[in-house]
């Protein structure tokens, strides 16, 4: 067993050599080698960057004949597209263009979501956020969570229902809700908050709800849906992603397209998922989304298997 493992360890070795070699770049590879690292991190192990949620294109090559100058430039067109009424045709040819140059900047430098958006505010939009989302995984964003949400919906609500205790008393409210004539929104909402709690987890560390005219301090919140509500505080007006201190996407509309959005965030800015959300955000991605949805802790494997029975 032991010369089989150092067999295929050198075997890795040389095939990784040879890639970097190669005419074709492979970044992927050249962003791990011990040479790019600092100097207290030259570890093989230490601050590896690779594909962790199911991303097909985690960090491409910049396209042929293309440099990060030459990309650098489009950035800056860009910025000046963006400014332009009826443009999404031009912004979305060169954000594409741009893709690889982005993603390296993501991968390599871990930027602030507020710097980000003052480099690319191309991508702070929902069409752009969709587009990024399918370069990175190859998925319909929104199509593929609305359809799966809708479509466990039926099972959900009953797996609710089952339940008693305590939990069992803290989903009565939003199980009420669901037995009365809602709209798509307001269901997809009750559902969402429902199933937080059915996972062991607050439905308060992802939503922060407000009234229209009070609306919440975004500084003191480091990632949350803003919802807001209107003067009879029944049917949310709007919703809005905060980041990192900031409001870094009004006008989402609805929790659960908020909740989509989100989602395409955190691929783009490859950010990691809250501890205090882990279950809930791991059902977005692999039930929802069906990212990696093989690999499943044993609380969201059980939640599948009742959603599958």
């Amino acid at each position: 067993m032991y010369g089989w493992q150092q067999r295929l360890k050198y075997k890795m070795a040389n095939y990784r050599s040879k890639m970097r070699r190669c005419d074709v770049p492979c970044p992927e590879l050249d962003i791990n080698s011990l040479k790019r690292k600092l100097p207290g991190d030259k570890n093989p192990a230490k601050n590896v960057k690779r594909p962790k949620r199911a991303e097909v294109n985690y960090l491409p090559p910049h396209p042929s004949g293309e440099t990060s100058d030459s990309l650098e430039m489009d950035r800056e067109e860009l910025l000046n597209e963006v400014k332009k009424k009826n443009n999404h045709k031009v912004i979305q040819e060169k954000m594409t263009k741009t893709f690889s140059y982005r993603r390296l900047e993501v991968v390599t430098g871990s930027p602030a979501a507020g710097d980000f958006k003052e480099r690319w505010p191309a991508l702070f939009c929902e069409a752009e956020i969709k587009a990024e989302f399918g370069r990175i995984t190859t998925i319909s964003l929104e199509q593929s969570f609305m359809y799966k949400l809708d479509h466990y919906t039926p099972k959900l609500i009953a797996l609710m229902k089952a339940k008693g205790g305590v939990l069992g008393t803290k989903l009565r409210p939003f199980l009420e809700k669901l037995s009365q004539n809602q709209s798509i929104d307001m269901r997809r909402d009750s559902v969402i908050r429902s199933l937080i709690l059915y996972l062991g987890e607050k439905q308060q560390d992802l939503f922060e709800d407000c009234l229209e005219d009070s609306r919440s301090d975004a500084t003191e919140h480091v990632l949350k849906i803003l919802v807001v509500y209107g003067a009879n505080e029944e049917d949310p007006v709007d919703a809005a992603l905060l980041l990192e201190g900031r409001e870094i996407m009004p006008g989402c509309g609805s929790t659960a397209k908020a909740c989509t959005l989100l989602m395409g965030l955190m691929y783009a800015l490859n950010l990691a998922y809250p501890p205090t959300l882990r279950y809930t955000f791991e059902v977005f991605q692999k039930l929802f989304l069906g990212l990696d949805g093989i690999k499943l802790t044993p609380k969201v494997q059980a939640l599948n298997v009742n959603l599958l029975s």
